[in-house]
Order: C-alpha cells, then structure tokens, then sequence
C-alpha cells in the first residue's frame, strides 16, 4: 500500500469525511426522529430517505461524470452535503419531522458521491493493484466509523437545541473533504479526459444482464448491502429503546460494526489475490449466517456487538468482492455508466431494505428482522454454486 499514489490517500481521506456523514445519521437519525414523531414505525424514516437518496443520484452522478469529469461532480455534491446539513440544523431547531426527512434524502443523495470515490482510485494505478487500490479506499470508511458517531456525541449538547451541533461540525468535515478532492483529481493521471474513449453503444442494462461476471458482481453487492442494512436499521431503536441498553453501548455497537465493515479492507484485497473472488464470497455468506444465528440466540450487550461485528465482515467480503470483479468486467469506455447503474440497483436494494426495516420492527419485532434474510441468503448460495462469473476473472 505504501507504493500506491498520493490521490489515493487524498481521497481515503475524503472518502471518510463524507462517509462521516451517513455513520452520523445511523446512530442519531432515529434517536431524533423518535422525538418528532409519535409512531414508532415512522422513527427509520430518515435514514431510509438518506439511503433513497443514494439510490437516486447514482444515475445523475454517472451522466455528469461522463459530462464534467469526477473532479468538478464531486466538489458540486460536496457542497450540496453542506447545504443538506444545513437543512438538518434548520429541521431540528424547530422540531420539523417532514424537513428533516428531506434533509436526510438530501445527504444521502450529496453522500452518495463518496462510493464512486472507489472506482476514481483505480484511475491513479495499474490493473494489478486494483483489488489492492479498492480495500484501500474503503479504509476511510474505518475512519468515519468513529469520526461520525464522535461528532453525534460531541455535538449533542453544543447548543441549546440537542444535535444541531453535531451537524455544524459535520459541515466543517465536508468543506475539508471538498478541498481534498480538489487536490486529489488535479494530480489524477487521466486529467479528467472523459471524452477519451467513445461508450459503446450498448445500454448498461444489456451489458450487465449478458455478462456473467457484471452479474455475479452485482449480486454480490446488492445481498451483502441490503442484508448488512436491513439490521443495522433496526439496530439502534432496538438496543437503545426497545431492550434499554445505554445510548453509550449503543454507540459503542454501531461504531464496532462500521469499523468491522471497513477495517477487513487492510487484508481483503491480498485475500481475493491470494485466495480467489469465490472463497471471498462464500466466507462472506458464511460470516452471515453466524451473524443471524448469534443474534436469534440473545438480545445482550455481548451478543449484539459480536453478530454486529460479523455483520460488517460479512459485508465487507462481499461488497469488496463485488466491487472488484465490476471493475475487471467492461471496457474502460463504458464504465461511468456500468459503475452507474450498478451504484443504483445495489442503492435502490438497499434503500428497499432500509426502508422496510422500521415496519418489520414494528410489527414483527427484532426477531423477525432477523428471520427475514435467510431466504435471500439461501438464494444467493444458490447463485453461487451455478454462477459462470468466475471464469473470465483473473
């Protein structure tokens, strides 16, 4: 990793400020939802919205990529992070549940740009260090893990109004990831030169749905995230509110998860290259499996940090995995809107998924959210064992 070019590290680093954002969101939103609505169902309301709109800029983003170039697409959504935050700060001043809704949507529509920051990377080094170069960028995913909860908690109580400075200080963490960016993409090797190479004239859909390794690529991450935040959702309401563990050990749990989905990125690229994409993913589904199983067993502070630290394990190797073999699976020319529309299909199963969280919280309890995978899992296993994507992969 210590060969890999400086734009890299820059936008490790940016990719943590802006990812701070969305770890801030999971562990607060629902906490100051709660206060703003009296239905319980409505609580993951927001950080259902903040995953929608992640869903929803992947499109956008692809086209303005391929238009402007990653540089001047990520500083013009960093900003509108900051004015999201801003709308967050206005909500909660005067206890507006449907502004802070559309703040949310607005953050994850802005954050959403921080997952292309993996496929830039690639762009500043050679196909031999892709695997390498992509669990690198997710190691600031590691950081935010800490960064945004810290904030949550530091912010709290910083002015009169509970949380709004956690936003403030979520602001100043975006206006330096806009600087990084800005200095990372000037020194990119391929001077934002887009036009370069003319896409073909295949539509994303088609490319994907005929080649087997984009389709198991797909697959890969679209399980990995939707079941990693189907429970991560209902997570904090269920700990905090409904078993009554501290807001501390609920932190302390959220936290330990995002570092475990991140912190595996250290060895995960030297794991695909030495071991092979299949092993990676079938330990992936694996670690799930057990994640489940621990968590059905008992509701205690122990129990739920273990199947919450598997749970971002898991998610790691699959989401890795799947990033990876995109990246080896289309021409160069078509990759803004294969990386595109594979940002928002596995977006769109994720908001699906957090969006459905809170309801089967509500009615079926945290059992039956946890129940409620396994046939997905079973599926993809399924998929596995049949799938022709490993064969044209190196």
């Amino acid at each position: 990793m210590k060969s890999l070019p400086l734009p890299v590290w820059l936008l490790v680093l940016a990719y943590a400020f802006m990812h701070s954002g969305g770890s801030l969101m999971i562990f607060i939103a629902t906490l100051i939802a709660s206060k703003m609505t009296p239905s319980t169902d409505q609580a993951t309301l927001p950080v259902a919205l903040m995953i929608i709109g992640v869903a929803a800029s992947t499109i956008p983003l692809g086209k303005l990529q391929a238009q402007w170039g990653r540089k001047k697409t990520f500083m013009l959504f960093t900003v509108l992070a900051m004015l999201s935050a801003c709308l967050a700060i206005f909500s909660i001043s005067i206890n507006h549940f449907v502004l802070f809704c559309l703040s949310s949507f607005g953050l994850g529509f802005s954050i959403a740009s921080a997952h292309q920051y993996r496929f830039a990377v690639i762009e500043h080094v050679g196909d031999h260090q892709i695997p390498i170069t992509t669990s690198t960028l997710l190691l600031g995913g590691l950081l935010s893990a800490f960064i945004g909860p810290e904030i949550a908690m530091l912010g709290q109580h910083l002015f009169n109004t509970e949380f709004t400075g956690s936003f403030l200080l979520l602001i100043i963490l975006f206006i330096i990831s806009f600087f990084l960016v800005s200095a990372a993409e000037n020194e990119s090797s391929l001077k934002n030169n887009v036009h370069s190479l003319p896409p073909s004239q295949t539509s994303s859909f088609t490319l994907i749905r005929h080649s087997p390794t984009l389709l198991l690529a797909l697959l890969s991450a679209a399980a990995g995230l939707s079941i990693m935040i189907f429970i991560m959702t209902a997570t904090p309401l269920t700990m905090h509110e409904h078993i009554g563990h501290s807001l501390s050990d609920t932190k302390f749990v959220i936290q330990s998860h995002i570092a475990a989905m991140f912190l595996p990125s250290l060895f995960s690229g030297w794991l695909i290259k030495r071991w092979g994409y299949r092993v990676i993913l079938w330990s992936g589904v694996t670690i799930y499996f057990t994640c489940i199983a621990i968590a059905l067993v008992d509701t205690s502070f122990l129990h739920s940090w273990f199947s919450l630290v598997l749970l971002g394990i898991g998610w790691n190797f699959l989401f890795v995995t799947g990033t990876v073999m995109l990246t080896l699976g289309h021409k160069k020319e078509d990759r803004f809107k294969v990386q595109s529309t594979n940002d928002f299909i596995i977006f769109s199963c994720q908001a699906i998924a957090a969006l459905s969280s809170g309801w089967f919280l509500y009615h079926w309890q945290w059992d039956g959210v946890l129940w409620l995978p396994l046939p997905l899992l079973f599926i993809f296993c399924l998929y596995l064992l049949f799938s022709k994507g490993f064969k044209s992969l190196p």
